[in-house]
């Protein structure tokens, strides 16, 4: 069983609706990074928080970029974009595998600070992904506020936060990351961007790695970042076995 797993956050600038220049930029970042297992992009990596661009179809050109840059890495991408099907929607995460399989994730809480519900329709049902045993589940942004829908049902070992969130409340970003990681016992990987919008929203990175008993294994400042860090699975567990808490949590259902 392997008992390591190597993630690479990725911190950057967004440039605003201009897929091309941002899939050029991320590749260029990756173009030299070391080996890893999984690659973390911003939430809405393509085109920054443009809630009105029309997006992509799940054959378009962005889902054929990461299909490439996971298979040349050899290594899972995660990021999220504007999917639209059925004329609908979604703010999707989506993890790509380097064979060319997927999974993805329709965010389900939506920002409406910043209209996302009148433009995008929410998810319903949490995602857990499994690389090379580690059991994962890949939320977005605006879902660190709301901890029912996170609650770890023993069914993962990290949950992983992709963001744009605004440097006027990166405070909280830092709290929730914590409390997440605690709360649930397990590791936290959270990339959010950095530099501002065409709307003067500005934010300030923070990417973050916490372990499981809400240690900042790595936060990042509000400059560009790529990083890349191996986590133990055997001492996850270590402390799990020794402090026992998730098998006491209270059974509840969501709608």
């Amino acid at each position: 069983m392997i008992q390591k797993l190597r993630i690479t956050l990725v911190q950057s600038h967004v440039y605003w609706e201009s897929p091309v220049k941002n899939r050029s930029q991320f590749e260029a970042k990756l173009s030299d990074t070391q080996q890893t297992d999984l690659i973390i992009l911003p939430e809405l990596f393509n085109t920054a928080f443009s809630v009105t661009n029309e997006g992509e179809s799940m054959t378009g050109e962005t889902i054929q970029w990461m299909l490439s840059l996971a298979s040349k890495n050899k290594a899972v991408v995660l990021g999220s974009l504007i999917i639209k099907e059925n004329s609908k929607k979604y703010n999707r995460l989506i993890c790509m595998n380097p064979d060319g399989s997927y999974q993805y994730y329709d965010k389900r809480h939506l920002f409406d600070l910043m209209n996302e519900s009148s433009y995008f329709t929410p998810g319903k049902n949490r995602l857990i992904i499994n690389i090379k045993g580690w059991k994962i589940c890949p939320l977005i942004c605006y879902d660190l506020r709301f901890p029912v829908f996170s609650r770890n049902n023993e069914d993962y070992d990290i949950l992983v936060y992709v963001a744009n969130w605004p440097a006027s409340r990166i405070d909280h970003w830092d709290k929730l990351l914590v409390a997440r990681a605690i709360e649930n016992q397990c590791f936290v990987a959270a990339v959010n961007r950095v530099g501002s919008d065409i709307n003067g929203v500005e934010f300030s990175g923070h990417s973050s790695l916490i372990d499981y008993n809400g240690n900042i294994i790595f936060k990042g400042d509000g400059n560009e970042h790529l990083k890349t860090f191996t986590v133990n699975k055997v001492e996850l567990e270590s402390s799990r076995l020794k402090f026992p808490f998730l098998k006491d949590v209270d059974s509840f259902a969501i709608n």
